[in-house]
């Protein structure tokens, strides 16, 4: 093989790898946003999960990228590992589409395709128009990329060398091995089925040895998703595993499968003398056969993936955290009692909020990345809680409710945002503060000094106001009403004092940005705990 080949050969790889990448895009693009609303299709039925990955995948044409999606989701608690290994099952079978599609000679189409697909994306306006014009120039792409391989491999059927070093594939350890590495090198199993393919129609690989090959590609496949979570929090850490482990499992169960029951022969015989269309349905059998064997064992993957990444107490407490605990059965008990639960969850809400405000202001004052973590994931916690806490809410309009029930459910959903808003500002002072240290400025002492004050009374503010909604003590209003004074007092002077360290040049611009932003917040939070200290009042008292 000469330089010039293996620039082409390399031309072709890249040709159908970037062609993969502009399909994949294009459908995303065009999907919008309904990807997330099959994601959230996704429910604890393990059936539903794998067929809302088989269709995203079939959609976005890369299992990679559903994977690593659901490693974020999982990372984010927006799904939980029964769903994600549902949705990963799914995609290893969703992926299996791209060989089922190179396994047909369009070669001859090529040149029309990726016109018809320049034509719309370069001169249509409409946006559904360019997206669709897109993915027929990846697909063109894709597979004038195969015809650039194809004219390169075929020549190495007489190459000694070459055939020397394929032979030794013939040993299916090696096999799997190979395709382990050649798939992981690539990050795509779909790119490197193909590949396996156009050498097997060369005459390069027999069947048997391809065979092999692609329960290799499958534990290649998973490269990206432990490169995704090795950034991911440890339930995301665990999703990748998942994956690693149900391909393990897969090649374990298909070698010893077509070991000891003709399972290859009876797909030869689907496509006799096709040996390209034999591989693409040996990809997408072996698939199948994986899940359906391995779907019914989900929990023990999953307790083992918990073996290997251990749940630690810290994780306990945030997944009990993100539970309802006194709204699960609103609809079979009396409605006093109904709203009583619905105000206990909502205080529970409170105080993880305001704790995590707490935690945000320590963190800006002695900041610690664990710190600013752990203000994140309680982020996350108020976040799913405020979600639940409003699902469950519909029931209690379901409920007989009188004119004064009504105004409170009102009154609580409204709470429940104020809530959602602490929580969200907590998130905001860690940033200010990662900021600063990433620009390396700093705030004066003076200026540190006041926004300690200002922050006290916040804080005291915002656990007073949860106190009063929860017990009803209105007594207790004035004392609030004396805090919030004082941060509106805290934020004019501190506003003023900003303003003539920035004239005297005892203050850089960044630092007096984040400064302002923070008072801002700091304002904003004592001004929700008011909302929520009056949230439950009635108006003639």
């Amino acid at each position: 093989m000469q330089i010039t080949d293996i620039f082409k050969l390399l031309g072709g790889v890249g040709l159908f790898l970037f062609g993969m990448s502009i399909m994949s895009t294009g459908l995303k693009n065009a999907c919008g946003d309904n990807l997330q609303n099959i994601l959230e299709c996704a429910t604890k039925n393990n059936v539903v999960a794998v067929f809302a990955g088989l269709l995203m995948t079939v959609l976005v044409q890369s299992s990679s990228a559903i994977d690593v999606m659901v490693i974020g989701f999982v990372n984010s608690a927006m799904m939980n590992l029964s769903q994600a290994i549902g949705v990963i099952m799914g995609a290893n079978i969703g992926t299996t589409i791209t060989a089922q599609i190179t396994a047909f000679n369009l070669a001859l189409y090529t040149p029309l395709i990726l016109f018809a697909g320049a034509v719309m994306y370069l001169f249509f306006k409409k946006s559904i128009v360019k997206h669709i014009g897109s993915i027929i120039m990846g697909f063109g792409m894709l597979f004038a990329g195969i015809t650039m391989i194809k004219e390169v491999v075929g020549p190495l059927s007489d190459s000694d060398e070459f055939i020397s070093f394929i032979s030794t594939l013939n040993n299916p350890a090696l096999a799997v091995a190979f395709g382990v590495g050649f798939t992981a090198l690539l990050q795509s199993s779909s790119s490197s089925i193909v590949i396996f393919q156009t050498f097997a129609v060369q005459e390069i690989l027999t069947y048997n040895t391809a065979v092999y090959l692609v329960i290799g590609a499958a534990i290649g496949s998973v490269t990206p998703n432990l490169l995704a979570g090795l950034t991911a929090n440890r339930e995301g850490k665990r999703t990748a595993v998942l994956n690693l482990l149900f391909n393990l499992i897969r090649a374990i169960l298909l070698i010893t499968l077509i070991n000891i029951i003709p399972l290859t022969d009876w797909i030869c015989r689907l496509s006799p003398n096709d040996i390209g269309r034999q591989i693409a349905n040996t990809h997408t059998i072996f698939a199948v056969i994986a899940v359906l064997v391995e779907l019914p064992f989900t929990k023990f993957i999953i307790r083992l993936a918990e073996k290997i990444i251990p749940v630690n107490p810290e994780e306990n407490k945030t997944r009990s955290d993100r539970y309802l605990v006194y709204m699960n059965q609103l609809d079979n008990i009396p409605v006093s009692v109904a709203l009583h639960q619905t105000q206990r969850e909502i205080c529970r809400m409170g105080r993880i909020a305001a704790n995590n405000l707490n935690n945000a202001i320590k963190c800006f004052f002695d900041y610690n990345a664990e710190k600013a973590a752990d203000v994140r994931n309680n982020e996350e916690t108020v976040n799913i809680l405020n979600h639940s806490i409003a699902d469950a809410m519909l029931q209690l309009k379901t409920l007989d409710l009188t004119t004064e029930n009504m105004r409170r459910v009102s009154m609580m959903t409204i709470a429940v945002t104020d809530i959602e808003r602490l929580s969200d500002h907590a998130e905001n002072i860690v940033e200010y503060i990662e900021e600063m240290n990433s620009k390396k400025a700093s705030l004066s002492e003076s200026a540190l000094d006041e926004l300690k004050s200002m922050a006290k009374d916040t804080i005291d503010a915002v656990f007073l106001s949860i106190d009063i909604f929860e017990t009803e003590d209105y007594s207790k209003l004035d004392e609030i009403e004396l805090l919030e004074s004082n941060v509106d007092n805290y934020e004019k002077e501190l506003i003023h004092n900003h303003v003539e360290r920035l004239m005297n040049s005892n203050c850089d611009a960044l630092s007096g940005i984040i400064f302002s932003d923070i008072v801002t917040d700091l304002e904003r939070c004592s001004d929700h705990a008011i909302n929520l200290a009056y949230a439950l009042k009635e108006r003639n008292n």
